[in-house]
């Protein structure tokens, strides 16, 4: 089907019937210790939406109203008359709540946001679609600064998800926020190719990637600039793994489309790559061939694909992020791109950790990482000189 659905099973007659069917993607299935209350989850449009339903009658329980955010965690008690699960919303990280199935009061167990920040700093997102070049309607997740206007346009960025195939989704993102509450406008977009949005559009890129589904990332400057409050001559691209393969792609591709590019442990080199994953990653080689292309066969492609080998067309200021022990990434692909935008004479910056991987590990580093995106951003995107 369309969507990935839950399916029942009887094991003695070895009937098969639908379970849990939804036009969105089923996310999962539970059940109490008893097995007489089900819980599921629902990726409704990047949002995990939760049912709770008797097994037998199929009866729905009815849940009591709780924070705007995504569900997710959902546990018994072992008598079953209380529930606890975890509400992550866009200006709140992780809090755990406990619910009385039986009077249906809450209760929230934790306030873990830092009690050094105000929530009302922090923005809600909101769902929006913008056409791409061929009419394809791209969902995205747009983060508006507080105090951006007509009168007060700011910088936007258009945010890559990593992959191929993720989403960007809802909920708490300590690095957009601190973007969005330094006067960025952020758009996550979920160029074509990513998961949540059925299976065709799933595999709308597949052995086409940075082509269709580059210019649905490049589109989304154009959206950006369709917007009274977002200044439209200052728009970046930024995004990590896979999403910062689509940076250098869009600076090496389409040299004009962006002002700026953050690419966070990025592939610049396909055919490297795809020849240097690890014997232990076997299934997870198996699947990326079949979307990516076997290097075998497809090796022309991946070096017309990969940006290291264009990188004389970047003519944009780049930041570079790189984990020196990423198995995924290796440092030499940033090490190489780095020195061939050099060789440009365009600005590049480059940030080494010497202690990450695929990722950041480390709160120490989320936080360096994050505050070299702000200042690059402020010296070559919003023009700041002196800018910490």
């Amino acid at each position: 089907g369309e969507w990935r659905q839950a399916w029942r099973y009887d094991l003695e007659s070895g009937e098969r019937a639908p379970f849990v069917v939804s036009d969105w993607d089923v996310s999962y299935v539970g059940d109490s210790h008893s097995g007489e209350l089900i819980v599921y989850g629902v990726n409704v449009d990047a949002r995990t939406e939760v049912s709770l339903r008797e097994l037998e009658t199929e009866a729905s329980v009815e849940l009591p109203a709780l924070p705007t955010g995504e569900l997710r965690n959902v546990r018994f008690s072992s008598d079953e008359s209380h529930i606890a699960l975890i509400v992550n919303a866009d200006n709140s990280p992780s809090n755990i709540h406990v619910i009385d199935l039986e009077d249906g009061d809450t209760r929230q167990l934790t306030d873990a946001l830092n009690p050094e920040i105000d929530s009302a700093h922090l923005v809600m997102s909101e769902v929006i679609r913008y056409e791409s070049f061929d009419g394809l309607e791209i969902p995205s997740i747009l983060y508006k600064p507080h105090g951006a206007s007509a009168e007060n346009p700011v910088p936007g960025l258009v945010l890559v998800h990593g992959g191929p195939g993720g989403q960007t989704r809802t909920g708490y993102r300590a690095m957009v926020q601190h973007l969005v509450n330094h006067g960025y406008a952020v758009l996550g977009a979920n160029n074509r190719g990513s998961s949540g949005y059925g299976k065709t559009f799933f595999h709308m890129d597949d052995k086409r990637h940075g082509e269709e589904d580059l210019q649905d990332i490049v589109y989304g400057r154009k959206y950006l600039e369709s917007l009274d409050w977002i200044d439209g001559s200052k728009v970046g691209v930024i995004g990590g793994s896979y999403g910062g393969y689509m940076v250098a792609a869009a600076l090496a591709f389409e040299p004009e489309a962006f002002d700026v590019g953050i690419n966070i442990f990025g592939v610049t080199n396909w055919v490297r790559t795809l020849e240097s994953i690890p014997p232990w990653w076997e299934s997870f080689k198996e699947s990326l061939y079949d979307e990516m292309g076997d290097p075998a066969t497809d090796a022309e492609r991946h070096r017309r694909i990969s940006p290291l080998f264009h990188a004389d067309n970047i003519v944009r200021p780049l930041l570079v992020v790189q984990g020196s022990n990423d198995p995924r990434v290796l440092q030499v692909e940033s090490d190489e791109l780095v020195a061939a935008v050099q060789a440009n004479e365009i600005p590049v910056e480059y940030v080494v950790f010497p202690d990450e991987g695929h990722g950041f590990r480390k709160r120490v580093n989320q936080i360096t990482a994050s505050n070299a995106y702000v200042r690059f951003l402020d010296t070559y995107l919003k023009g700041e000189t002196g800018s910490d």
